[in-house]
């Protein structure tokens, strides 16, 4: 496992929703887990779950308390993203802001 600078950011409130659903799903003590799978109506899409350790090869930081594992092969295309979570009345979820996205979805949750 790589210890490094983050490769992704969170807003406080992303930070404490996915602690929150952690702790709901009886998972302290694990990591998030974030990449990117194949699909989507874009290409590729996110991908966040919870993982107890990292695998040898995973590139892993530690972001405000919370310890994030990312694959290497998707490095190159969610470097220096932000991960923000909104719950309005509008919207409730995850919000995605990449800066290596060339296009993305109607619902951002998948990009190009």
């Amino acid at each position: 496992m790589n210890t490094q600078t983050p490769v992704v950011t969170l807003t406080d409130s992303a930070v404490e929703k996915v602690k929150s659903m952690m702790a709901k799903e009886g998972k302290e003590g694990y990591c998030l887990r974030f990449g990117l799978t194949p699909g989507g109506c874009a290409g590729l899409s996110y991908e966040m779950k919870f993982q107890k350790t990292p695998y040898d090869h995973d590139v892993a930081f530690e972001y405000k308390g919370l310890h994030v594992i990312v694959n290497q092969e998707s490095l190159p295309y969610i470097k220096g993203m932000e991960i923000d979570y909104v719950d309005t009345l509008r919207e409730s979820g995850f919000k995605y802001k990449n800066p290596n996205a060339k296009s993305s979805c109607g619902c951002g949750t998948s990009f190009s």
